[in-house]
């Protein structure tokens, strides 16, 4: 078992990987009361195009196949999983996003019996025709929940100009209309392909004994077989293929507009310490620009420009790079210009200085800090930074050593304006 320390943040992380490829990541915290564990696969609702195991052509899966699957996990043939959780006292949930799938428990007593659980039913799949049709309703009733809420539209209407023809556009659960052609067979394909150890991690911390754990699970790995790896050849749209759309808007029942302005990022396959100093380094420039320190944020909400729905986000994972900000506006046309101004002027923008850069680094690093005392947050940012090996624990000291140039530099690789959109949620008349 590999031993990895961060002597700054005073935490160790055993690290093994098993004869079958999983990475196990173990981080105890014995003053804790819980213990958390995530159980991830690096598979999420942009891999539609892929070659399946043991096939040679490209399929194209439908839209929402990989949230689906995440569902359809949790039923087995003995009923449902949740309640097995539920009978060792655990809390159970998962996740689908963009690049991953994740299946996660807490608890504080009987964590040998949920480990076990986690691990025997993610990776014990039970698929039936009849219970994937039962699903497509349930799963068709959640998408239209979504397709209701203008702060949802407003996002993916962003993303359909940033990413036109790519599955980023496409809602993580799918259409009503792309999860009508799953079905178990598809199911079982998805899975087989990127459900192998190999293509997983498990991530646990909190209050439990280490070698004990280690041997549970090398236990309950070894007792599996698992076909032999392949690499896992995944297809995306060409960049000439999802050019940017620079303007698109919808009209729904609401009482004030939303708008979102965005920048596709170049997604220049930075890896390892350079991806995550890119994504700390943007999160810093939006709050330089639009936080709560800036003059910016200050004057347009004085103004009744934006309210506290107003927001930014940098989004940096596997084939997805992109920024947004916005919010509910009164006056949405007013709003997005004063946004796309700003961040196509940041050389003469004067929140950009010494000073404040130290008060949003200092309060950067502060919040930091502060969420380490959070076991989830701790294991679902060990999951999503799949920058090889760098981890959350590199973030402080990344923090601390990015300088103010260091901004500029990227503002100026990063902001083009051939590469940015706009897009509103607009009252429907009445």
């Amino acid at each position: 078992m590999e031993i990895i320390k961060y002597t700054n943040m005073d935490e160790t992380i055993y690290k093994e990987i098993l004869p079958n490829g999983l990475t196990v990541r173990l981080l105890p915290k014995t003053d804790f009361y819980k213990t958390y564990a995530l159980f991830s696969t690096n598979f999420g609702s942009i891999d539609q195009q892929f070659i399946p195991i043991g096939e040679t052509d490209f399929v194209k899966m439908p839209g929402g196949i990989a949230h689906f699957l995440e569902h359809k996990m949790f039923e087995n043939e003995n009923g449902d999983v949740f309640d097995d959780f539920s009978h060792f006292g655990a809390s159970a949930n998962a996740l689908t996003s963009f690049t991953k799938t994740a299946y996660l428990f807490s608890s504080t007593s009987h964590f040998k019996e949920n480990l076990v659980t986690l691990l025997d039913f993610v990776q014990q799949p039970y698929f039936t025709n009849e219970s994937v049709n039962k699903e497509k309703g349930i799963i068709g009733q959640e998408i239209q929940m979504y397709d209701d809420l203008p702060e949802w539209r407003v996002m993916f209407g962003l993303l359909e100009n940033l990413y036109p023809n790519h599955p980023a556009s496409v809602d993580i659960a799918g259409t009503v209309e792309s999860i009508k052609d799953i079905n178990a067979a598809l199911l079982y394909n998805n899975y087989q392909t990127f459900y192998h150890p190999h293509n997983m991690q498990l991530f646990i911390t909190g209050n439990f004994e280490l070698e004990q754990t280690i041997e549970w699970i090398r236990q309950n790995q070894n007792q599996k077989n698992f076909n032999e790896f392949q690499e896992i050849k995944r297809k995306f749209p060409s960049e000439e293929e999802t050019k940017v759309i620079p303007r698109g808007e919808i009209k729904l029942p609401i009482s004030k507009p939303k708008v979102l302005v965005g920048i596709k990022g170049k997604k220049d396959h930075l890896n390892g310490e350079a991806a995550l100093r890119q994504l700390i380094g943007i999160e810093f420039l939006l709050k330089l620009l639009f936080g709560e320190t800036s003059s910016t944020y200050l004057k347009l909400y004085d103004e009744g420009l934006i309210d506290d729905s107003f927001n930014y986000e940098y989004t940096f994972e596997r084939e997805i790079d992109y920024l947004s900000v916005g919010g509910d506006t009164k006056e949405p046309e007013q709003l997005i210009n004063i946004l796309k101004n700003l961040l196509l002027t940041i050389e003469d923008n004067p929140d950009i200085n010494e000073k404040h850069f130290e008060i949003v680094k200092k309060r950067s690093i502060g919040e930091i800090l502060q969420s380490f005392n959070s076991l989830e947050f701790i294991a679902h940012q060990f999951s999503d930074l799949q920058f090889e090996n760098v981890t959350i624990f590199d973030i402080v000291p990344l923090m601390e050593s990015i300088e103010l140039k260091d901004i500029k530099k990227m503002a100026v690789q990063y902001i083009h304006k051939e590469n940015m959109s706009e897009f509103r949620v607009l009252p429907k008349s009445k």
